[in-house]
């Protein structure tokens, strides 16, 4: 796990002067009488079932909620942590998983290969239109559940699947199942740390293959914390510690995740002491951080990816030269500086340095910033007459995105303006449906350190979260080669040629990438954030 280090500011608080000022204030509950608990802010989860919550809120959550087959150690190589083991055969295409023994859900259920089989199998099915539900493309049977749309020029009415279940799924004892992928893949056991894989207990389902009303607001998983009452929506979710725990056990009785709707509420609450972990500290407060909390004001590494998502489904849009001549009208290092103080690293490739195969600066000439370029570029191309940027209140992005506007302007000679929308659950519902919000305000952390786990997510035709319409033929097809490569050295080379397809039709612009920046109140210590941006609930302390 990446060291944290405390902060150093990169630039002076006088050219922060593009900020809009002003932070709120408010209070927050203590997480129990307990003084051996904590709080922890996030936004409002979009979901909690693990195959629909691929937000970093609801993930978060999950990670207390839940005990994933394997972990990372600290060369980002999978370690098995509920899995007693996961063994390929010789050609990478048939793994065995069994479960380490004694393992229990929080009603008391035993956790077996069959919970596991049934919540794959939930995800996967088409129908249950479940984020996560990509993440089981390489399963045998996934094709059958996901039959296409015949009239791909009509609305997506894809035809009911034939079957519900995976054939790729295998019970072979209760503590193991193989899974039979429909292509060699040699890292996916590194996949399988994704939270989409967990497991649900029988009293998940009111019948097969069908959720229970209401499950999800009273969630039961496998972790070292359980849910305490309810998921109280845009307020918060109470985590309390499991006894006799089988796994790694926390030091912490117990967390509050403490819902806000912005960050500068958060933030205030955070330098009164009412929260103990803001895992992202508001811009606006960058300035006067390390006054308000000296060396509990940290930085650290982690895989973060900030971009803008072109709707390439527009018209407007649709051409490369138009992308291209927006992303060269952003000056990514004046933002980067003025406007976060030096706390995000400008970005010029389409995946995060922390993974291998990264490539420094391949985006080139389409991510240098060169106004003139870009408006001869964008009046040759017929670029349109005003740019619109919808972006989430709840994630603090109203600085940023006000000064891209301003530079998109300055450079193109068209109106910009930001677009705000309340919560990120709700700029997602609309980018999915492909309503007109315009350029889409985009954020990626890595599920597991694979530069696949960028390229197939956020560019492929069918990627969980490609929001923007784009589909490349040649993309997709070196994305399936390197997964099938029989090295991972191979794999990268098919990778890197996909993301050059990346920098020739610009479906996005690479802005940033993220670094956590975070602070914790005098209750707290040992706090640490990883590479996924999430807090490490196993080290993190009360301060007797």
């Amino acid at each position: 796990m990446p060291g944290k280090r405390p902060w150093k500011m990169a630039a002076g608080a006088a050219a922060i002067s593009l900020l809009v000022a002003g932070c709120g204030g408010g209070d927050s509950d203590d997480a129990s009488a307990n003084s051996n608990t904590i709080v922890i802010g996030i936004a409002e989860p979009e979901h909690l079932l693990p195959t629909n919550a691929t937000d970093d809120s609801g993930s978060q959550v999950l990670s207390s909620l839940f005990y994933p087959l394997v972990n990372f150690n600290s060369q980002q190589e999978p370690v098995e942590v509920a899995a007693e083991s996961i063994t390929p055969d010789k050609a990478n295409r048939v793994w065995t998983i069994k479960l380490k023994p004694g393992f229990t859900f929080h009603n008391g259920e035993p956790v077996t290969a069959q919970n596991y089989i049934d919540a794959w199998n939930y995800g996967a099915y088409g129908p249950n239109a479940q984020t996560g539900g990509y993440f089981f493309e390489r399963i045998d049977g996934y094709a059958e559940m996901n039959p296409l749309d015949p009239d791909k020029d009509g609305p997506q009415k894809p035809p009911t699947p034939k079957t519900n279940e995976l054939s790729g799924l295998e019970k072979v004892n209760d503590l193991t199942f193989t899974v039979k992928l429909s292509a060699p893949f040699s890292s996916f056991e590194s996949v399988l740390a994704y939270s989409v894989f967990h497991p649900l207990p029988k009293a998940a389902f009111s019948a097969p293959g069908v959720i229970a009303e209401g499950f999800e607001d009273q969630i039961i998983g496998n972790g070292p914390f359980k849910l305490k009452g309810k998921w109280e929506h845009d307020n918060e979710v109470v985590v309390e510690k499991v006894s006799d725990f089988k796994g790694q056990v926390p030091k912490i009785d117990g967390i509050t995740w403490k819902i806000y709707q912005d960050e500068q509420t958060q933030y205030a609450d955070l330098v009164s002491g009412n929260v103990d972990v803001q895992m992202n500290i508001p811009i606006e407060a960058l300035s006067k951080a390390s006054a308000d909390l000296g060396t509990r004001f940290q930085m650290s590494e982690n895989s973060g990816f900030d971009f803008i998502g072109f709707p390439t489904y527009e018209s407007e849009f649709s051409k490369p030269e138009v992308r291209k001549a927006i992303s060269m009208a952003i000056n990514r290092e004046e933002i980067s500086d003025q406007i976060f103080l030096g706390s995000r690293i400008p970005a010029k490739s389409f995946v995060s340095p922390v993974v291998r195969g990264y490539r420094e600066n391949i985006c080139g000439e389409a991510c240098e910033y060169n106004p003139v370029e870009a408006k001869r570029l964008y009046d040759k191309n017929g670029g349109p007459e005003e740019i619109k940027i919808t972006y989430n209140v709840d994630g603090g992005h109203k600085a940023w995105v006000d000064a891209t506007c301003n530079q998109i302007k300055a450079s193109l000679g068209v109106n910009c303006t930001g677009s705000p929308e309340p919560k990120f659950s709700v700029l997602q519902q609309k980018a999915r449906a492909h309503e007109p919000i315009g350029l889409i305000r985009l954020g990626w952390i890595m599920d597991y350190p694979l530069m696949e786990n960028y390229l197939g997510p956020l560019y492929s035709t069918n990627g969980s979260s490609n929001h923007y319409g784009w589909s490349n033929s040649n993309f997709d097809r070196l994305l399936k080669q390197g997964a099938q490569a029989p090295t991972p050295e191979a794999a990268i080379k098919k990778w890197q040629q996909a993301e050059d397809i990346l920098v020739q039709e610009m479906p996005v612009i690479p802005l940033r990438f993220m670094q956590n920046v975070y602070g914790y109140s005098e209750k707290v210590q040992n706090v640490e954030m990883d590479l996924f941006k999430k807090v490490d609930l196993y080290e993190i302390e009360t301060i007797a």
